[in-house]
């Protein structure tokens, strides 16, 4: 089989790392923030390394830590062949800037927050199969626990959703190339990728997402992403090869 033959039925993961993290009141941008003595950035790399069939990666960092020579970037490990670019201002711009490096022949794209970096390999497996078996779009999920409101601008309540109805959404958001390519063509400033593909007018699908898969935004999340490595031998820095 050739590379790229390989490539077309393999998978394309985008690693967004651009975000600032102005909640953590970090001295740098988050996803170059420690964890257990790591950026949370080398925590989400470890697991897509791991995810069966990926054949291109590529990192959007912010444009002042693109060079992963730097000292931000120790501990971190990229996957083989990995490429690493400058992000944009929007998240959108990043997202595009990533998905333009990618290998072209990938006809499966993932698009992960660094940020999720505990996020278990299972849940990338299962938004790829979502992927393969036909779905313009696909994103994990969790079930929405707390009753939601829909306010005006004055804050007057207008609606209240069917709880059971709502998904809190995850990342990695998975999908055909061609797909969130044309997506990002026509539309930005959304807040997922899965936004810009439903304005298109496809069908997108959820799977089931994982607690673990939440998002580092404040030093509390922090809090809790230690107590979770420290729980689990396997990733835990005393654990890890």
């Amino acid at each position: 089989m050739t590379d790229a033959h390989a490539a077309a039925r393999g998978v394309g993961v985008v690693v967004v790392a651009a975000g600032s993290g102005s909640r953590l009141g970090a001295a740098v941008p988050k996803a170059f923030v420690p964890l257990a003595g790591r950026p949370l950035l080398a925590w989400a790399l470890d697991t897509v390394a791991g995810v069966p069939g990926v054949v291109s990666v590529v990192v959007v960092a912010p444009a002042a830590l693109a060079d992963p020579s730097g000292p931000q970037w120790s501990g971190v490990t990229l996957p083989v062949g990995a490429r690493v670019v400058a992000g944009g201002s929007e998240r959108t711009d990043s997202v595009a800037a990533g998905l333009a490096a990618l290998d072209p022949a990938c006809h499966v794209v993932l698009v992960h927050d660094a940020a999720r970096c505990l996020t278990p390999v299972g849940v990338f497996e299962r938004v790829v199969a979502g992927v393969r078996a036909g779905y313009a779009g696909v994103v994990p999920g969790v079930p929405v626990v707390d009753t939601v409101k829909a306010v005006d601008e004055r804050g007057v309540v207008t609606g209240t959703p069917q709880r059971s109805a709502l998904r809190a959404v995850q990342t990695p958001q998975g999908f055909r190339r061609d797909v969130l390519e044309a997506a990002h063509a026509g539309g930005s400033g959304a807040t997922d990728d899965a936004a810009l593909v439903e304005a298109l007018g496809h069908e997108v699908l959820v799977v089931d997402g994982d607690a673990r898969a939440f998002k580092v935004t404040t030093v509390d999340d922090l809090a809790h992403a230690e107590r979770l490595l420290a729980a689990d031998p396997g990733r835990s820095p005393a654990g890890r090869p």
